[in-house]
This record gives structure tokens, sequence and C-alpha cells, in this order.
């Protein structure tokens, strides 16, 4: 095999984008005081013998700023919906009303405010160790290029100094979303 900068680069990048992309899907789970359908998304519901997503027995909608709606497809599962909902450590309580349920979302008190924050850096946190991680894989990987002489002492430098931009710029972009996430929480 020679070495290829750039199909190494592409797959450290695909990496990279990927850890960000699970940041943002934990971030979605985070409550910051608004409606968000993505908020429900880590409730899993017991139906028919196994945990299902909610949204695979349900529509999940948002009809105003601080109410999301749940509609069940299947009216047996109301019961089955309101529990999961309720033990999802979110803080909510769920009403059912018919076969649709109600889920208001109680104003933030400033320390569930602070919690979230603490939370929400722990993600970013979690996002930074996979992406260092993904570049330590591309450094060994350049390095065994240098051992095999497949490539030089002087590519193997410009090309850790690549990894390292690419790296720098993901980390960049992994704090941003953590500020704009921290931001969310702090609104009123």
């Amino acid at each position: 095999m020679t070495a290829d900068l750039n199909a190494l680069k592409q797959d450290l990048t695909r990496r990279m984008d990927g850890a960000l992309e699970v940041l943002k899907r934990e971030f979605g789970g985070l409550r910051t005081g608004r409606a968000s359908p993505a908020l429900l998304d880590p409730v899993k519901v017991e139906a028919y013998g196994s945990l299902m997503p909610i949204n695979q027995v349900a529509t999940v909608a948002v009809p105003e700023a601080r109410m999301i709606t749940v509609q069940v497809w299947d009216r047996s599962m109301i019961n089955a919906v309101v529990a999961a909902i309720r033990d999802c450590g979110l803080g909510l309580n769920p009403q059912p009303d018919g076969q649709m349920v109600r889920v208001p979302l109680p104003i933030l008190t400033e320390e569930r405010r602070n919690e979230l924050a603490k939370t929400a850096a722990k993600y970013a946190e979690n996002a930074r160790i996979a992406v260092r991680g993904v570049r330590r894989d591309g450094m060994e990987q350049i390095k065994t290029w240098q051992k095999k002489h497949e490539i030089s002492e002087d590519d193997e430098r410009g090309w850790a100094d690549e990894v390292q931009k690419l790296t720098d710029a993901t980390i960049k972009r992994l704090d941003e979303s953590l500020g704009e996430k921290e931001k969310d929480i702090r609104q009123v």
C-alpha cells in the first residue's frame, strides 16, 4: 500500500465530523426551555415486546414554544408512552388526552440551567476526546508509513501538521457548538 494523504484526510475528516454529529444529537436531547421534537429522541417505549424509539410508535410535534404533543398511533400504547416520558429522566410530566399525550415544558430554574450547562460541557469533552482519538490514529498511520519508508521524514512532519490543523478546526467547531448550546440554555 502506498501512502495517500488525501485518503487519510478524507477518513479522518469523516470520523471527526461523526463526533460532531453525535455531539449535536446529544445537544438536541438537552432541554433548553424551548420545546423541540428532538427532546424526546432518547425516550424508548416498551412496545410489542421490545423497546422502541418514541418516533416509531407516535408522531412528536411542537404546537407551541413550551408544549410537545405526542400523537400515539395505537391507543393501547398511551400508558406505555406516558410512562416512558415520565421515567426518561428529563423531568417532564406528560398528560394523556385521548390518543394524544401533551408534554408541557416547565420553566427552567437557574439550578437546572447550571446542571444542563455542565452536562453540555461533558458531552463536548467526550466529543473532543473522540476527535483526539481520531488524530492519534492518523498520526500512527503516518508514522507507520514513514517507518516503512513510504514517505520521507519531511513528509511525515508536513502530514502530521495537516492532521493537527484538521483536529484544531474540528475542536473549534465543537467549542462553537458548545457555546451556542450554553447560550440557548441560559436564555429565558
